[in-house]
C-alpha cells in the first residue's frame, strides 16, 4: 500500500527528532501502523536548513500554505507553536481535510474548543500527544487506557524547567533567582521563563488532561495559576522536616458539591496549578531535575503514575509519532469508529463547572513570621480556629532577624487539615492584622495524592 504522506510545519528540535526517528524506525512503525508514514513535504523559513536535515527527495518550501494546499499531503504536522500563524494553519488544515498531529498545547488550550468543532464538522483528525508530557503518554492512558474509569483526579509534574528549578533549591540551598540564572545557562530555562515560571505552561497541559479526563471543554481562562517566582529556600527546607517536598502541580480534581443542608447537590471541577506540599514518600515527589510525572486516580483502577521525559526532541518525536501510528490505523474508519480527540463523544461532554478559587478545598502550610513573645501563638490558632479550620501541625524556628525593640523573631509554620480557600483567605487577612505578625504570610498548598 502507498504510504501515508505527511507535510511538517516548522523542522526545529521537534521536527527535527520526528523526521529523524521516523526515518530510522521506519520498519517497525510501518509493521505496526500497517502502512508506510513518510514525510515527504516540509514547510520551514530558513529552507536551506531545512534541506540539510532532509537530505534528497523530500520537498522543502518557505511557505507552510503550500504543503496544506499538496492534494498529496493527507497528514499535516504543526510543530510552529504560539497561537497566531499556528491556529491559522491548523484551521487551514482541518478545512482542507487533512488530519492534523500538533505539539502546541497553548494553541489548543486557548483554541481547542473551536479546532476539535471543525475537525468534527470535517470528519478529520486532531492528535496532541505531544502536547502534554513530551514522550510521556498520559494522553493514550487518559483518552483511552483508562477508559472504564471514572477519573477522580489527576495531579502532575509536567513543566521540567520549575522541577529542574526545585531540585536545585533543595539539594543546594540556593533560591529562585539564583537557580533561575544557572538553568538559563545549562539550557533547561528559556532567555524569557516567563510560560515556565509563572506556571503557564503547566496551565496549558493541565487544562487539556482536565477535559479529557472529566469530558468537560476546553477552559484554560478558569484555571487558577500560580508560579514558583515567590518560593524561598527557607520554605523547601521547612516543608523538608516536616517531611514535604515542594513540587509545581497541574492538578484537576473532580468535587461533589453540596447543598445548604448538606446533600449532593452537583458537582464541579478544580483546575489549578501551583506550588504544593507532597509528602516525601509519594513517589511523585521524588521526580528530580527537568522529569516529568503524572499521577491519575480512577475509581476501578486506583492510583496511576506515569512517567518520564517531557521534553526533548526525541522524546517529544516519540509521541508526535505515535499520533501519525494511529491517524493511519483509523484513516479510513468512520467518525463513529474513532477514538474522540477529548476521549468524550463530542456530543456528550459535560457541563460541569470550573470552580472558582475561592471554593477549591485543600490543606495549607502557612509560615508566619512574628515576634517571640508570650501569647502569639494563641492569636494565631484562635484565628483558625473562629475560621473553622484544624490545625495538622506545628513547627516553630528561630528566625534570622529582629523585630521591633530588639525582640527576637521566630518562624511559626503550621500545617492545616483541609478547609475551603475563601476561609483561609479571611483567617490569613485577620493573622496579618495581629501587631505580633512581622511580614507577609507565606502560603503553600499541600496535598497528600492519597
Amino acid at each position: 500500500m502507498k504510504p501515508i504522506q505527511v507535510g511538517l510545519l516548522g523542522i526545529g528540535t521537534v521536527g527535527s527528532g520526528t523526521f529523524a526517528v521516523l526515518q530510522r524506525n521506519q520498519e517497525e512503525i510501518t509493521r505496526r501502523a500497517g502502512r508506510g508514514i513518510a514525510i515527504t513535504m516540509v514547510a520551514d523559513l530558513d529552507v536551506a536548513r531545512a534541506k540539510s536535515i532532509v537530505g534528497e527527495g523530500v520537498q522543502v518550501v518557505a511557505d507552510a500554505r503550500a504543503v496544506i494546499a499538496n492534494p498529496e499531503i493527507d497528514i499535516v504536522i504543526e510543530l510552529i507553536g504560539g497561537y497566531g500563524i499556528a491556529k491559522a494553519l491548523v484551521l487551514e488544515a482541518i478545512a482542507a481535510g487533512k488530519h492534523v498531529v500538533t505539539a502546541n498545547k497553548a494553541l489548543l488550550a486557548l483554541h481547542g474548543t473551536e479546532i476539535f468543532a471543525a475537525a468534527s464538522a470535517q470528519g478529520v483528525m486532531v492528535m496532541f500527544e505531544a502536547a502534554v508530557a513530551g514522550g510521556i503518554p498520559i494522553i493514550k492512558a487518559l483518552r483511552e487506557g483508562l477508559t472504564a474509569n471514572r477519573i477522580q483526579w489527576i495531579a502532575g509534574i509536567i513543566n521540567g524547567t520549575t522541577n529542574f528549578i526545585l531540585s536545585e533549591m533543595r539539594d543546594k540551598g540556593l533560591d529562585f533567582a539564583v537557580v533561575l540564572q544557572e538553568a538559563q545557562r545549562l539550557g533547561y530555562a528559556e532567555a524569557d521563563p516567563t510560560f515556565d515560571i509563572e506556571g503557564v505552561d503547566a496551565a496549558h497541559k493541565a487544562t487539556l488532561m482536565a477535559s479529557i479526563g472529566f469530558g468537560i471543554p476546553v477552559q484554560f481562562d478558569k484555571a487558577y495559576v500560580e508560579g514558583i517566582t515567590q518560593l524561598t529556600a527557607t520554605d523547601i527546607t521547612y516543608a523538608e522536616q516536616l517531611g514535604y517536598r515542594i513540587k509545581l502541580l497541574g492538578i484537576a480534581k473532580r468535587r461533589e458539591m453540596k447543598d445548604s443542608a448538606g446533600s449532593p447537590a452537583a458537582e464541579g471541577i478544580e483546575l489549578r496549578v501551583h506550588p504544593t506540599l507532597v509528602p516525601i514518600k509519594r513517589l511523585i515527589a521524588n521526580v528530580e531535575g527537568a522529569m516529568n510525572a503524572v499521577m491519575v486516580h480512577g475509581d476501578a483502577v486506583g492510583t496511576t503514575l506515569y512517567y518520564g521525559k517531557g521534553a526533548g526532541s526525541e522524546p517529544t518525536a516519540s509521541a508526535v509519532i505515535a499520533d501519525l501510528v494511529d491517524i493511519t490505523r483509523m484513516h479510513s474508519a468512520t467518525a463513529a469508529q474513532r477514538v474522540p480527540a477529548l476521549a468524550f463523544q463530542p456530543g456528550s461532554m459535560n457541563n460541569m463547572p470550573v470552580l472558582p478559587m475561592g471554593e477549591v478545598v485543600t490543606a495549607y502550610y502557612l509560615r508566619l513570621r512574628v515576634a517571640d513573645e508570650a501569647g502569639v501563638l494563641a492569636q494565631v490558632t484562635g484565628i483558625l480556629a473562629s475560621s473553622g479550620i484544624s490545625i495538622d501541625a506545628v513547627l516553630q524556628r528561630e528566625a534570622d532577624e529582629v523585630g521591633g525593640e530588639g525582640a527576637t523573631s521566630t518562624d511559626l509554620i503550621i500545617l492545616t487539615h483541609d478547609c475551603v480557600e475563601s476561609n483561609m483567605n479571611a483567617a490569613m487577612a485577620q493573622m496579618q492584622a495581629v501587631k505580633s505578625v512581622l511580614a507577609p504570610i507565606v502560603r503553600i498548598r499541600k496535598e497528600e495524592l492519597a
